[in-house]
This record gives C-alpha cells, sequence and structure tokens, in this order.
C-alpha cells in the first residue's frame, strides 16, 4: 500500500508572534525580540513539534512607510538572523534554520560563505531565504543610489544566485585529506574556481568554507509576482507564499509547478508552502475569544499604519468606516501583496477599518482560528487538493500560540497521518525529502 502524502511544516519565528498587538497581550513575552533565551525556547518547542525549519524573516531597517505610529509597534528591533539561528544551531539537533539575505544589498561571497558556516555549524541544517528586497526604505542605509526598480532587482537576483550557487561548489566533498604522513591537506584537483563575470558580479573564488553537508544550503523564495515565480521555479527548492484562499492557492501551486516543469526541474523537488495563521484552543469559542482579545488591541495607528506599508501608500487620511478607496496604480504599487489586499478589499466590500483588521494578524495569509480539527481539516484540504505541500505556520502570539500549535494540532495530524512521528534525518534536506545536489564543477570537469 502506497503511503500517504504528508505535510512539511515551517515555524515562521516572529519574535513575539504574528498578530500586530501582540506585545500588548499579558501572555506575549514583550522583549522577545531581544530575548534569546525566549527564541531559543521557541526553537526547542518547533523542534518538540518536529517542524522541518525555523523561518526568520528580515528587512534592514526600522522604519516603516507609516512612521509617526512606529512608537506603537514591537517589530523594530530583533537579533540580526543568522547570528541568531547560529545561537540556536548550538542548542538544537533537527530543525532547519532558515534565514533571509537581500540580493540587493549584499554580496555573494559573504552570503554563500555564511550559510554554509552555518550549515557546518547545525551539521546540515542551513537555508537561505532569497528576496530582492522590495522596499525603498532600506536603500536609504545602504548609500546615495536610488532603490533599483524591479526588473533590475530580479536580473542582480538571479545573477546573485547563480554565483552563490557557484561558489558553493568550490570544493568536491571529499577535497580536504588531509594526509599528515604525506604533508597534503587538500587534494587540489577538488577545488574549483568560479572565475565568474557578469553584468552585476567579479567573483574569482574559491570560497574559503568547504561543501555544506547538504551540497548546498536549502534555496527558498517568497514572491507570487511573474519575476517571483520565474526566480522561484529556476532556482528555489521551497517557496513560501501568501494565499488567501484554497482556490488562488490552486491556481498559484499549478502554475509554479508547471513553471519548474517547463525549466527541466522535478516539481517534486519544489516544496510551495504557503503561510497559515493558526489560532488554536480546545474549542471553536475558546479560540475565538482568545483572537478576539488580540484584534481589540489593535491601535487604530497601527492599522492604518499597516496598510500604507502594505499598499505602498499613505493611508492614514482616509475615514476608517468608509470603503477601501480606488487608488490608481504605480509603480511601487504593483506587487503581488499590495494587489492582492485590493482585490480582496473590492471583492468583499471592505472598510479601511475591516481591511487592515483583516490583516493585522495574517498580512494576506489563509487564517484559521478553531479546534484542532479545524486546522487539520483545513491543511488536509489543502494538501490534497494541490494548493501546498505544506505551511510555513504563524502563531499570533507567542510562546502560547506555538505551544498550542505543538499540543493540539501536531497530534492531531500525526493521528491522519499527515506528519511525521520522528524526524527522517538529521539535515533540512532529508526532512524535506530533498536531494543533494551534485557538485556542479567538478561535473563540468568530469565531463
Amino acid at each position: 500500500m502506497e503511503s500517504r502524502r504528508q505535510l512539511k511544516l515551517g515555524f515562521f519565528l516572529r519574535p513575539v508572534g504574528h498578530h500586530i498587538a501582540a506585545w500588548r497581550h499579558p501572555d506575549s513575552q514583550a522583549d522577545a525580540g531581544e530575548n534569546f533565551e525566549h527564541l531559543v525556547e521557541m526553537a526547542k518547542l518547533a523542534e518538540r513539534g518536529l517542524f522541518d525549519f525555523i523561518f526568520c524573516a528580515d528587512a534592514a531597517t526600522v522604519y516603516t512607510a507609516q512612521k509617526k505610529s512606529l512608537h506603537r509597534t514591537h517589530y523594530v528591533s530583533w537579533i540580526e538572523p543568522m547570528s541568531l539561528l547560529t545561537g540556536i544551531a548550538a542548542r538544537t539537533s533537527h530543525i532547519g534554520l532558515v534565514a533571509t539575505a537581500s540580493t540587493s544589498f549584499e554580496e555573494p561571497y559573504n552570503v554563500a560563505r555564511r550559510f554554509s558556516s552555518l550549515d557546518l555549524i547545525s551539521g546540515g541544517r542551513s537555508g537561505w531565504n532569497v528576496v530582492t528586497t522590495g522596499s525603498p526604505l532600506v536603500a536609504e542605509n545602504f548609500g546615495a543610489e536610488p532603490h533599483p526598480a524591479k526588473a533590475e532587482r530580479y536580473r542582480r537576483a538571479r545573477e546573485f544566485t547563480e554565483v552563490v550557487r557557484g561558489l558553493w561548489d568550490s570544493w568536491d566533498d571529499d577535497a580536504f585529506i588531509r594526509d599528515r604522513e604525506g604533508g597534503v591537506y587538500f587534494d587540489p584537483s577538488r577545488m574549483h574556481h568560479l572565475g565568474h563575470e557578469g553584468e552585476y558580479y567579479k567573483v574569482q573564488g574559491p570560497l574559503n568554507v568547504s561543501r555544506s553537508p547538504q551540497g548546498h544550503p536549502v534555496l527558498v523564495q517568497a514572491g507570487a509576482s511573474d519575476d517571483g515565480k520565474d526566480l522561484a521555479a529556476e532556482y528555489a527548492e521551497v517557496v513560501f507564499t501568501a494565499q488567501d484562499s484554497i482556490d488562488t492557492a490552486k491556481v498559484f501551486y499549478s502554475d509554479l509547478k508547471e513553471r519548474v516543469q517547463k525549466g527541466g526541474r522535478d516539481p517534486n523537488g519544489v516544496k510551495i508552502m504557503p503561510g497559515m495563521l493558526v489560532s488554536v484552543a480546545p474549542t471553536r469559542q475558546e479560540a475565538q475569544d482568545q483572537f478576539g482579545q488580540l484584534q481589540e488591541l489593535i491601535h487604530p495607528e497601527i492599522g492604518l499604519g499597516l496598510l500604507s506599508e502594505r499598499l505602498g501608500i499613505d493611508m492614514s487620511g482616509y475615514p476608517l468606516d468608509e470603503p477601501v478607496p480606488d487608488i490608481a496604480d504605480d509603480e511601487w504599487m504593483r506587487s503581488s501583496r499590495s494587489s492582492m489586499m485590493f482585490a480582496i478589499a473590492r471583492r468583499d466590500k471592505l472598510t479601511v477599518r475591516q481591511l487592515y483588521t483583516r490583516f493585522a494578524a495574517s498580512r494576506g495569509h489563509v487564517s484559521v482560528i478553531g479546534t484542532p480539527a479545524d486546522v487539520a481539516d483545513k491543511m488536509e484540504e489543502w494538501l490534497t487538493e494541490g494548493a501546498a505541500d505544506g505551511f510555513n505556520v504563524m502563531p499570533p502570539i507567542m510562546p502560547k500560540g506555538l505551544e498550542a500549535i505543538v499540543d493540539l494540532v501536531i497530534p492531531e495530524l500525526q493521528r491522519r497521518g499527515l506528519f511525521r512521528t520522528a524526524y527522517e534525518g538529521k539535515t533540512l534536506r532529508a526532512n524535506l525529502g530533498l536531494l543533494k545536489p551534485e557538485n556542479a564543477e567538478k561535473l563540468l570537469v568530469s565531463g
């Protein structure tokens, strides 16, 4: 009998929780962004729940588009993800460690080196979330050059990713022979110079870190635009996406898998994992009451600031309880996330307040507020109907939100045969069911 297809689950770590008012709740850890021990405990808890990986988003700026409400937000100060995950690596043994690094404001050599080092430290558990950085607010921290247009950012991202992957193949797995008697530390025939010269980068190589235990750290990508999907189809092994309904998720899933196949890659080697906000309790009423407490803590300035950031325009002058206005499209607003938000507002005839309330917790991701069976039903439906391979799970508040998912939802998924009862291996690739890539430089030399 064929074994049942199982879910892959990431834990999207946002220090206090994914609800924008989580820090105001008495059950939250208000200083979570700087509290390393708290973050370690969250990682251990996710590992107890057998999650595939911890996912750390990042942005190199404090500011949001609505700067005047900044003092009411908690997501303005947090430990840099690579530093955090390196510390967590020493306190965990199986869970994957995925961090964001920008192709617009980093250098390929440094990114390749950091993620290979994290892979060595963790025994093969690192993953790189490739982002091009859409916010011009980040550009203000990196010199006088204006923020590149979207098309240029994605051209740079492709070359950047190629360089990083080439550097990861600087050494064969067996290059370091360390022959004490013969006085030979490594076999020079098993070291490969990249010698890259492109539009944006000139990188000789080789990388001064040995080949990763996984071959390459896992490549993760998030983006629903055509440019983002093309980048994902070409390189990504895990895709994080925001989908608010199974219908839109199925379209995205089918489209991306088709692009992967057309590009000559195996669609099964790309795991599509939409974000899912999960607020769970033993009864639906308890779950709704818990979530309602968070919703009541949203300050209007924060709600408007959230919309301003996500839509790319200043929403502070619009009446809260009137319908979301039709606003002319422009280059900044022409993003997958803002287009989706406007579409939802028009479809459901939402007021400005209703729109920011809806996005305050989930930010456009599907939400499930209910019992363990409710959550498992939703996950199972999306898995079996071709809308997802798994989910990047987003607790609205931590630690209690994550504790409830681990203690209530994971056992229900396991009971249904939808989730592992033990880790399959020690590396992130092994647990995701991804193959170790061949060394492209070695193949080139031998060929």
